[in-house]
Formats: structure tokens, sequence, C-alpha cells
């Protein structure tokens, strides 16, 4: 059950600073409220919220401000958003996928494309890339939560599929169906954790010269900072020093 990490955490690059931060928060903020338009306003009983607030608070989004875009659900204020998913091939063919949430779909379309064919990619259908990720739930905990073995037999009782430990944490998934539940055993057991998400996972990674892989993480870069990106996937893997160089 418990493995090796098949993918290093291209999709969602940190080492951003408080110039970043407000646009973060506006990310965070626009998918709680969709989450609260969606669902309802109660995170206990909306799983898609719960995980909205979680992240939010990860990212130390202050208290008011997360009240504040559940608030505009319940009212609804605000802009109506589309979710959209965006697939295709980075530099070096490597396979990317992108979602978004906008109140303007021309504009997302038109701004992405650009990012790839300037990179050198280009974008596909929907679905072009897709059926090389796995559709799955992620539960993390910090690695001091609990030993490699407490956290393994937590989540075999759980019910999860597979668990990944290793010096940036524990990783542990589940099915689509099953995470959430999942992911409720996990918290009576160790608290809140840090990240409940349902996320893309390519079922396999390419490793990349640093040529290639600059191109990549420019590309990540350029899809992360835009308004209407909430979140990039892509099955590559790049060294450590180049990570390091680009500051990821």
């Amino acid at each position: 059950m418990a493995g090796h990490s098949q993918f290093k955490n291209i999709m969602h690059r940190k080492g951003r600073q408080d110039a970043q931060k407000s646009k973060l928060f506006g990310k965070l903020a626009r998918e709680i409220t969709v989450a609260a338009k969606l669902g309802t306003p109660d995170p206990n009983m909306n799983p898609r919220l719960r995980a909205a607030i979680t992240a939010a608070r990860q990212e130390n989004m202050p208290k008011d401000n997360i009240e504040r875009a559940v608030k505009k659900a319940l009212g609804n204020e605000g802009e109506n958003y589309d979710e959209i998913r965006y697939e295709g091939y980075g530099p070096g063919g490597v396979a990317v996928i992108v979602e978004a949430l906008t109140d303007n779909r021309n504009r997302a379309a038109s701004d992405i494309r650009s990012f790839f064919t300037k990179s050198g990619g280009n974008l596909g259908e929907t679905g072009s890339v897709s059926f090389m990720f796995d559709r799955t739930g992620i539960i993390e905990y910090d690695r001091s939560i609990a030993s490699d073995d407490a956290v393994l037999d937590a989540a075999i009782e759980a019910g999860a599929d597979d668990v990944v430990s290793g010096e940036g944490g524990h990783e542990i998934y589940a099915s689509t169906e099953g995470y959430r539940d999942v992911a409720k055993a996990l918290e009576a057991k160790f608290g809140e954790p840090r990240k409940a998400a349902l996320i893309w996972k390519p079922q396999n990674t390419v490793a990349v010269d640093d040529e290639t892989g600059e191109k990549l993480l420019k590309l990540m870069d350029l899809l992360n900072e835009h308004d209407d990106v909430q979140q990039v996937y892509a099955n590559f893997e790049v060294s450590d020093a180049l990570m390091t160089k680009m500051g990821g």
C-alpha cells in the first residue's frame, strides 16, 4: 500500500511572498464562494467548501476574508464563475492540466492558449491528456503528526488506497467516492489535515533535462499567476537543483 511518490509537487509551487499573497487570497476566496454557491454554506455538509476553507487556513488567510467569501455566496453577490478544465502539452511533450474558475471564458482561453504557445507547447481538446492522470482524493499531514506506521495503519482502517510518507509529510490517497469519508476518519484521529482535495495525479512521470525543465517551470508560473487559474498539474520531474534555482 505504501509507495514512493510518483511525482514532485509541481502542481503548487511555493516560495511566493507578500506580493503574491493578495492574488492567492483572491483565488482562495473565489473557490470558497463557488463551493458555497454550488452546495450548502455549512462546511460540515459540503466537502468542497470544507476543503477550500482548509486550503485558505493553510495559507493564513484571515478569518474575516473566509467569512466574507461565504457570505458572498449566501447573498448571491459577485460574478458567476464557470469551471473549466484546459488540457495540453508543454515543452518536451509534457502533459499539463489547468483548472480554472472564470467569469470570462474567452479571455481565459485566449490567455492560456498564448501561454502554451509561447512556451513551445500547444493547448489541446478536453480529454487530450487527462487519460494520463487519475482523478483522486488526497489528504496531507505534516511529517510530525505521527509515525509512518501509525499513519499507514490509520489510512488502511479508514479505507484509503495508498499512502506515501516522506520528508515532506504524509500523503494519503483515496478514491473520489471515498476520500471524504477517509478524510473524516483521519481528521478524527490526527486533527485537521493541511490539505484535503481532489487532484489530478499523473499515472507516470517523465524526467526532463534542465533546459526543458526550466521552460516547463516558467510555463507553470505563468499559468499559476493568472487570476482565473486555480490549479495546474503536470507529469514531469526535474532535478532538485533546478527547482532550487527557479525558486521552487
